[in-house]
C-alpha cells in the first residue's frame, strides 16, 4: 500500500480539457467548412445565374411600325435580351412613310430617344425650345434604317403589307413562337381582339373643352416647322347674339382659350382648348348648332398668330378648311387591359402607343404619351428574359401595367397644361 504513487493532481481535469478543445477545433472545422461549402454553393450559383442571365436571349414580335411601334423595336434591340426581332404591319412603304403629319418630340421624348442612340443632327426637322419637330415619315425611316444596322446582331425582320391575324400566327411554328409581343398598331387596330385581350376602355375626362381644325395648301413648302401657342384668347362673338364677357376670371385657372397652330406649312393644323368652365361663351360654344362659328373662330385666330412668312387665309381657303362643329368635353381613354400572358404558349402581351391609350383630341404631341408608356419597355424585355419561372412573368406583367395606369393618370392631371396651357 505504501508503495503506491497518488495519481497526480488535475489528472482527469486534463482529459477533460483536452476533449473539449478537440471538440471546439472540430466544431471549428466543420463550421468553417460548411461556411466555405456555403460561399462556394452561392458564388457558383450567382455565377451561374449571372450566365445564364447574359445567354438569355428571347424572341419579341412588335406588331404596327408607327412611331410608337418602330421605337418599341428599337427598345427591344438595344436591350442585348432579344435573339430576333420581327417588326409586322398591314401597310406597305409607301404608304407607312408619306403621311403628311408632323409630329413634335418634347424634351423628355428627346432624351429618351437620345438613350437609344437616336442622332437628331442627322434628321431632318428642326429645334425650338429644346422640342423637335419632324414629319412622321423622316421619323420612320430612320428608325428603320437603325434598325437595318443592327441585324448584324440582331436577326431583324421587317414586315410590311402583312396583317396580323389568327392564320398568321397559326403559320409560325410553334418552337418559332415569340416570347413577347408588343401591340402598337394605333387606336383602329384589331391586333388585341386577335390575342384575347378585353376590348374595354377606362374613359376619364381632362376637365377641359377643345375643338380641332386642319387645312391642306398645296401651294405651300411640306417641310416642319415650330409651333405657335397664343394663351388668354376671348372672342367676339357679338355677331352671334353671344357678348364677349370677361365673365369673372378665376386667377388660379389658365383663363380664356389657348390656341395652338402646328404642322407643316403645306398641312396646317389647329387645336383650340379652354379649361372646363360654365361660362356664358363656352356654354353657348358647346351647344350651338351654327358650323360656322368655329370655323370663322380658327380663321382669324390663325391669320391672327401665323407666321410672318405664311400667307393669309382668305375665303376660298376657309372653305377647305375642316374643324370640329362646337367645343367638345376632352376625354383619355386608356385599355382596363394593357398586359397580358398566354400561358400555354409561354407568351407575355404588351399593349403601346394608341392601342393603349388615346386622346380624343389632337394636341399635335400625341408622340410623347406613346413613349411614355415605352419608357419601361426595356426593363420589362429584360426581366421576361431572364425569368425563372412563370411567377417572374406575371411579376413583370403586372409592372408593366401598372406603369401603363400611371402614364395616362400623370397625363389626365398635366397633359394638357404641358402640351396646351404653357
Amino acid at each position: 500500500m505504501d508503495g503506491l504513487q497518488p495519481e497526480p493532481a488535475g489528472g482527469v481535469g486534463e482529459v477533460a480539457g483536452n476533449a473539449e478543445e478537440k471538440y471546439r477545433a472540430l466544431a471549428y472545422d466543420t463550421a468553417l467548412s460548411t461556411l466555405v461549402a456555403v460561399a462556394l454553393y452561392v458564388v457558383l450559383k450567382v455565377s451561374l445565374d449571372g450566365f445564364r442571365q447574359w445567354r438569355a436571349r428571347i424572341s419579341v414580335l412588335v406588331v404596327g411600325s408607327g412611331p410608337v411601334g418602330l421605337t418599341a423595336a428599337l427598345v427591344a434591340v438595344r436591350s442585348g435580351k432579344v435573339l430576333k426581332l420581327t417588326v409586322l404591319d398591314q401597310r406597305y412603304r409607301t404608304a407607312l412613310l408619306c403621311r403628311p403629319q408632323q409630329i413634335a418630340l418634347d424634351p423628355r421624348s428627346v432624351s429618351f430617344l437620345l438613350g437609344l442612340g437616336v442622332d437628331f443632327d442627322n434628321m431632318e426637322g428642326c429645334w425650338h425650345n429644346e422640342h423637335f419637330f419632324t414629319r412622321i415619315g423622316v421619323f420612320q425611316e430612320y428608325l428603320l434604317s437603325i434598325l437595318e444596322q443592327k441585324k448584324q446582331k440582331v436577326e431583324v425582320k421587317v414586315q410590311l403589307g402583312t396583317k396580323f391575324t389568327e392564320e398568321y400566327l397559326q403559320r409560325i411554328p410553334h418552337k418559332e413562337w415569340p416570347r413577347v409581343i408588343v401591340v402598337a398598331d394605333g387606336s383602329c387596330g384589331d391586333s388585341c381582339s386577335v390575342l384575347g385581350i378585353s376590348p374595354d376602355y377606362i374613359v376619364e375626362s381632362c376637365h377641359a373643352y377643345g375643338a380641332n381644325a386642319s387645312i391642306e395648301r398645296l401651294d405651300q413648302r411640306q417641310v416642319p416647322t415650330p409651333e405657335i401657342r397664343a394663351h388668354s384668347l376671348y372672342f367676339d362673338l357679338s355677331a352671334y347674339g353671344v357678348e364677349a364677357l370677361r365673365e369673372h376670371r378665376n386667377t388660379a385657372a389658365k383663363s380664356g382659350f389657348h390656341l395652338k397652330i402646328y404642322g407643316t406649312f403645306r398641312n396646317r393644323y389647329m387645336a383650340l382648348v379652354c379649361p372646363a368652365s360654365d361660362t356664358k361663351m363656352v356654354r353657348y360654344l358647346r351647344h350651338t348648332a351654327n358650323s360656322s362659328i368655329m370655323k370663322n373662330i380658327f380663321h382669324e385666330s390663325f391669320n391672327a398668330y401665323k407666321t410672318d412668312i405664311e400667307p393669309r387665309l382668305n375665303d376660298v381657303t376657309l372653305h377647305h378648311m375642316q374643324c370640329s362643329r362646337r367645343l367638345f368635353e376632352i376625354q383619355l381613354s386608356h385599355r382596363r387591359i394593357s398586359a397580358a400572358y398566354i400561358e400555354g404558349d409561354n407568351v407575355a402581351v404588351i399593349v403601346e402607343g394608341e392601342a393603349a391609350r388615346v386622346l380624343n383630341f389632337d394636341t399635335g404631341f400625341g408622340i410623347n404619351l406613346g413613349m411614355r408608356g415605352l419608357e419601361s419597355v426595356g426593363t420589362f424585355i429584360y426581366r421576361t428574359a431572364t425569368a425563372v419561372d412563370q411567377n417572374d412573368v406575371l411579376e413583370a406583367l403586372s409592372a408593366k401595367m401598372q406603369h401603363s395606369k400611371q402614364v395616362a393618370e400623370v397625363f389626365k392631371q398635366t397633359g394638357l397644361t404641358e402640351s396646351m396651357y404653357e
